[in-house]
């Protein structure tokens, strides 16, 4: 059961300002704040605005923990305080903690490397360097804040990381290790180096003559995909748990589905078989038919190979619903691709959609591609009555695929 969510991206500091802003229809999309961007091909990023850690954390705590940590903490501060988690120590120690992310404490590695310098200065490397840069720093901080001492560590299966959390916590809960687990992704990367990667990769859009309509998924201008930056933290109780306790429940995580392309390093299987597998297993663990889900949160990048191959995957996993009924949008038209924190907000988005009824659009479809044949609920948000089940993608660098599916708590 979710009961709880907390949320850190471009489109605002909480779950509500993010959900309010997807249901608007706004872009967190602008010129890059964090760096000179100069000589890259790209100029424009989502990145989280009005952050402050010092006040936020503590200048202390603060200063030994990388941005995408920072991000992880305070949003899993705003789920436990929405969840009402209790104050036990017997619950708590039944409770786990795992966050994922595709790129970890990428910050604290670029600042030390400069630092360190052409002199080669080893000696000044601060003794905090490699806790920040660990990849479970995020989940540790969490654990340590609130006292969770169940299952604690952390995914790293690039921009599925968040996704394969969720599905990670969902075992833990089902096979009795946890009571409850919060999880999610956090990822922060808006550095010279990974913008500098990723643009020597073409995977990013060059729209730098129009930042807010750059990120444009499934529609035929699209070139590439806008990075964005935060975390997604949602709190998953025991159904059993969460009843007894008379938690609020948003919705039901019912299941899930995985699956590799086996194909290529950066590239989709341009036949889909991967995604088509991940989407059928998550129905079938979830015991939902194609005709009973409503929505599809996509993946939807707004790369050229990749959203076509996801609407091709959703063409054939749905057959005559996916053209008949079947809602399908990429909230990354808005708050950009987080990487590993993508499906953390993204299941955020989906969770938030089954509990009012109301399905983000994709904004910035302009020019329909006769190849994409789906209905991307273009540029302004919809009614869908009757929503009972929506599933959310997550596809990474390396072929990892994992597909969520929730059901609305009745």
């Amino acid at each position: 059961m979710v009961t709880g969510l907390g949320a850190i991206t471009p489109l605002g500091n909480s779950y509500h300002a993010f959900w309010d802003a997807l249901i608007a229809g706004r872009s967190g999309v602008g010129p890059i704040a964090a760096f000179d961007s100069a000589k890259l091909t790209t100029h424009m990023a989502a990145e989280v605005k009005d952050f402050d850690p010092d006040s936020l954390i503590g200048r202390r705590d603060a200063r030994r923990m990388d941005r995408y940590a920072q991000f992880a903490y305070v949003a899993a501060r705003e789920a436990m305080a929405d969840a009402k988690f209790p104050d036990d120590p017997d619950v708590r120690a039944r409770t786990g903690v795992i966050v994922g992310t595709g790129i970890g404490g990428i910050i604290t590695v670029e600042n030390t490397t400069f630092e360190v310098g052409p002199g080669q200065k080893w000696d000044r490397i601060s003794p905090f360097f490699v806790p920040m840069l660990m990849g479970n720093a995020a989940s540790a901080q969490i654990s340590m804040a609130y006292g969770l001492r169940g299952p604690l560590f952390a995914v790293s299966s690039a921009c599925a990381s968040s996704n394969d959390a969720l599905a990670t916590a969902y075992d833990k809960i089902v096979l009795g290790d946890a009571i409850a687990v919060v999880t999610g992704g956090s990822e922060a990367t808006v550095i010279p180096t990974a913008m500098g990667g990723f643009c020597s990769m073409k995977a990013m859009s060059t729209r730098n003559d129009d930042y807010a309509h750059a990120s444009r998924p499934f529609d035929k201008e699209r070139d590439g995909f806008v990075l964005g930056e935060g975390a997604g933290i949602i709190i998953l109780e025991d159904r059993d748990f969460a009843l007894d306790r008379g938690a609020h429940i948003y919705a039901e995580l019912l299941g899930y589905g995985q699956s590799a392309d086996a194909y290529h390093i950066a590239q989709p299987d341009p036949e889909s078989r991967g995604v088509i597998l991940a989407m059928e297993r998550a129905l079938l663990r979830s015991s939902v038919t194609p005709e009973q889900v409503g929505y599809v949160n996509a993946h939807g990048t707004s790369t050229p190979l990749g959203d076509l191959a996801e609407s091709q995957a959703i063409e054939r996993v749905f057959g005559e619903h996916a053209t008949h009924g079947l809602a399908v949008s990429s909230t990354k038209s808005m708050h950009g691709h987080l990487l590993g924190a993508a499906g953390a907000i993204e299941g955020i988005a989906t969770v938030l959609a089954l509990e009012s009824g109301i399905v983000p659009p994709t904004i910035n479809y302009e020019v329909p591609d006769p190849e994409c044949r789906l209905d991307y609920v273009p540029n302004v948000a919809r009614k869908v009555p009757g929503l009972r089940a929506a599933m959310s993608n997550g596809f990474g660098f390396g072929g990892h695929n994992t597909s969520v599916v929730f059901g609305k708590h009745e």
